[in-house]
């Protein structure tokens, strides 16, 4: 089977590479090294210094320089904001030039743009819904092009999004190769982003309701949330282990007693319910968006949302439970492997038509 050439467009504001800012990077580093090692052709437009190793090519965008007389009145668009514009529409406006050289487009990023102008591409897009419907995609939704097509990333990603578009339910996948199974340890773990609506405050909450010792390890992006509800918080039992290499990562993880899945939001999908399914770790975490899709009573326990009590309780219910079960579970529900096979027949039915 000959190869593609994929264009991934992923965030122009977070680098593919580790430590990872969050899962939707972790995803596209992912799928970007699976796609390459199956001997498709892959162009990454992503941030500056993402990884080389992923032996793929950045899409390079100028940088939009910004003078203090362009921004004297407090309603005209911070500048980081408009460094993201222009670093779409430099990129879809050369694609539109040339979108030729690829065979599809798939589109990673939370960005209006790349959907709104899909139209002017003569190349297929494809498009994966990584959120619930925000405002800024529903209305590029309305003027994208008729060869778009769209994926969730979960049953329940898809049935949000259901009355702005049909779309291919594909669910994301860790590395199981990678995400190894591990030891185990009396300390839970929770990971991810720290920021309000990943609710790592009411995982410490629950850990000293269940008398579990935890640790927490990701970026800290939110400098008052975690100055005013974490830092108060940590101490005895509980400890900030930082952002971790996805080495260190996986080695807590799999280190980990139960891990801790919070949101505090409607989670699209919920990639650390998985990396710690790999590792043979059972989750314990709020019922909220698609996590009740693959965490059930073999690998882990649901607590209702934001019932820190209810998630005590589910931490000592998902650590009674079997790990190499659990990481059993992980392989058949949530591997890459199966992720990307679905990718590739979805690539090759939209590129098809067009390349004949």
């Amino acid at each position: 089977m000959s190869g593609l050439r994929i264009c991934l467009i992923a965030s122009s504001r977070f680098p593919i590479s580790e430590p990872f800012a969050g899962g939707l990077e972790a995803h596209t580093h992912a799928l970007a090294r699976q796609l390459t090692q199956r001997g498709h052709d892959v162009s990454l437009f992503a941030a500056p210094g993402s990884d080389p190793d992923l032996r793929t090519a950045e899409l390079p965008v100028e940088a939009l320089r910004h003078e203090e007389v362009n921004r004297p009145d407090v309603d005209v668009t911070p500048g980081a904001w408009m460094d993201e514009h222009h670093a779409y529409l430099g990129l879809m406006l050369d694609l539109a030039r040339n979108a030729r050289r690829f065979d599809v487009i798939h589109n990673n990023s939370l960005h209006h743009l790349p959907v709104a102008m899909s139209a002017m591409l003569d190349v297929p897009m494809v498009t994966t819904l990584h959120t619930p419907p925000v405002p800024w995609l529903e209305s590029a939704l309305k003027f994208a092009s008729p060869a778009s097509t769209f994926v969730a990333v979960s049953r329940f990603t898809a049935q949000a999004w259901a009355h702005v578009t049909p779309t291919t339910t594909i669910p994301n996948g860790v590395d199981v190769e990678r995400w190894w199974p591990g030891p185990g340890g009396r300390a839970a773990i929770w990971s991810g982003r720290l920021v309000p609506e990943k609710g790592p405050h009411l995982a410490i909450d629950a850990a000293r309701a269940a008398g579990m010792p935890l640790d927490l390890a990701g970026p800290s992006l939110d400098a008052h949330y975690f100055r005013t509800q974490i830092e108060p918080r940590l101490g005895g039992d509980v400890r900030y282990l930082g952002h971790l290499t996805h080495d260190s990562l996986r080695a807590a993880v799999g280190s980990a007693r139960v891990a801790v899945v919070t949101p505090m939001w409607d989670e699209p999908y919920g990639l650390v319910a998985a990396e710690a399914m790999a590792c043979g770790t059972p989750v314990a975490a709020f019922a909220r968006g698609a996590l009740p899709e693959f965490v059930d009573g073999t690998v882990g326990a649901l607590a209702a949302a934001d019932d820190v009590d209810g998630l005590a309780r589910a931490m000592h219910l998902a650590a009674r439970l079997d790990r190499s079960r659990v990481r059993q579970a992980a392989v058949e529900r949530c591997s890459i492997s199966t992720m990307v096979d679905r990718y590739e027949d979805l690539y090759r039915a939209v590129s098809t038509p067009l390349a004949a």
